[in-house]
């Protein structure tokens, strides 16, 4: 007759096997299935975990790093309509920056936190995996830093920068990814310090340097060749 303590064991074992068979399936045709745990060759790390159903992701999976521990890198939470919201921590589990992604493509707004505090860092809008819209940085108190707008994944229109304080420091234009037309630049008090033209990222006719708003200084671009 079975001891009572071999019952036992025999039990847990019985138990982990099963549970182990549920783990890493594939459906009749081949396809992952189930709850999956995958780990790093060789280790006993992680490196994800998440379920699928018939070969599609759904619900939360979690990817780790090889350092990781328990605390994932990413974390991404599927809906019914394959959008996955994405979310990247640091090793210490501060988020780092979250948003959708459709596939391998992120869409629609991202965000960026500080590495110090909370506070949001940047915001970007995605289209099919490319930046479309406007992109805003933003100082640690919230005041917007820096303005660009892309289309099509190319910076394309107005580019503004402003202090702490909120002063516009400059306002720069872009055509084709590239600097194009007026150029200002501003000291902290919105004074003009510089006025100039940029052609295909590059400085082009007059430019003029002003100090307490007096001009000081003009040069013309492209300069001459020197006669040797």
């Amino acid at each position: 007759m079975m001891k009572p303590l071999s019952i036992f064991f025999s039990l847990c074992f019985i138990s982990i096997t099963a549970l182990a068979q549920d783990i890493n399936q594939f459906d009749s045709n081949g396809k992952r299935h189930g709850v999956w745990k995958k780990k790093f060759p060789g280790t006993d790390q992680l490196r994800y975990e998440g379920q699928f159903e018939h070969g599609k992701e759904v619900g939360v999976f979690k990817f780790y790093c090889q350092e990781c521990g328990k605390q994932p890198a990413s974390i991404r939470t599927y809906n019914n309509k394959g959008i996955a919201k994405v979310q990247y921590f640091t090793a210490s589990g501060k988020l780092v920056s979250e948003g959708d992604m459709i596939e391998k493509n992120r869409e629609g707004e991202w965000v960026y936190y500080h590495k110090k505090g909370n506070t949001v860092m940047t915001r970007e809008l995605y289209k099919g995996g490319k930046l479309e819209g406007k992109t805003t940085t933003y100082y640690p108190n919230g005041q917007v830093t820096e303005e660009l707008t892309y289309v099509n994944g190319i910076k394309e229109g107005e580019n503004l920068y402003y202090s702490p304080d909120g002063v516009l420091l400059k306002k720069l234009k872009y055509r084709n990814d590239k600097l194009q037309g007026p150029a200002e630049y501003y000291d902290a008090h919105g004074n003009v310090t510089i006025k100039g033209n940029y052609r295909n990222g590059k400085k082009h006719g007059l430019w003029q340097y002003f100090k307490n708003g007096k001009k000081v200084l003009e040069e013309t671009y492209p300069k001459p060749l020197k006669k040797s």
